[in-house]
């Protein structure tokens, strides 16, 4: 019997850095590189791991900030645009599943970074659980972790049913997103008519509150410290479709 492959294990690759074009750009980057910095307020040679790492634009930035940066993503097209910017003796890339990151990483992190909202990919509950439980694992006592992605709250607070946008090349995408409030994913799907050809596909995410996601965090050890409304300043209220966690671990 064929069996199908889950949808995260493909969809990360060409056709998503097309779709998301106008989200990825440099001064972007820098600045939430830049928020980084201050968040995390360690200094030069401070071991790194940016996890899921995607195309490396935050990782490289991290690098060339001087820090000891190591990235890991399942997606090998995304690690190959990775790679193009620069890799090194303090940056470097592995292929692999954020639920089981290598052994000989424990303990080994001043800070895990999960951004991007890139948690929520699975469709056991209990394998986010295990991401957690991973990046605990991997940290230092006293370690942090900065986590970035959708806040359920703030999502429904202002739900965006339908969205579309153009890219430089005049592709047209356009986005239709349901919500399932037992489960929690948002099911998002993506059409697109350009020069190069039309398409469509389907991909979810389970999205968390931020009372949510601090429970299951110090379910593994992790304590939440700080919450913002996105890459800003300003404290995250319920009405915040993104937000930043700061959570430490036990130790």
């Amino acid at each position: 019997m064929k069996t199908t492959s889950p949808w995260w294990a493909t969809h990360f690759d060409a056709q998503y850095l097309h779709e998301y074009e106008p989200l990825f750009n440099l001064v972007q980057d820098r600045r939430e590189v830049s928020r980084l910095l201050d968040v995390l307020e360690l200094p030069s040679g401070a071991r790194l791991l940016d996890c899921p790492c995607g195309q490396g634009r935050h990782a490289h930035l991290l690098a060339e900030a001087g820090f000891d940066v190591d990235g890991l993503d399942y997606s090998k097209p995304l690690l190959e645009v990775a790679k193009r910017r620069g890799a090194g003796k303090t940056l470097r890339y592995t292929q692999g599943d954020m639920r089981k990151l290598p052994a000989k990483w424990t303990g080994r992190f001043d800070a895990v970074l999960n951004l991007f909202t890139s948690f929520g990919f699975f469709d056991d509950p209990y394998d986010d659980r295990k991401v957690l439980a991973q990046f605990a694992r991997v940290l230092k006592p006293g370690g942090v972790l900065i986590w970035h992605g959708g806040s359920r709250d703030g999502v429904m607070a202002r739900f965006l049913s339908r969205d579309w946008w153009s890219t430089e090349d005049g592709t047209v995408f356009g986005q239709e997103r349901r919500f399932d409030p037992l489960s929690g994913f948002l099911e998002i799907t993506s059409t697109w008519r350009g020069p190069k050809g039309d398409g469509e596909r389907t991909h979810r995410i389970r999205l968390y509150s931020a009372s949510e996601l601090a429970a299951r965090m110090q379910e593994v050890g992790l304590v939440v410290e700080q919450a913002f409304d996105a890459w800003t300043e300003r404290p995250l209220t319920r009405k915040s479709s993104e937000m930043l966690l700061v959570a430490r671990k036990d130790g």
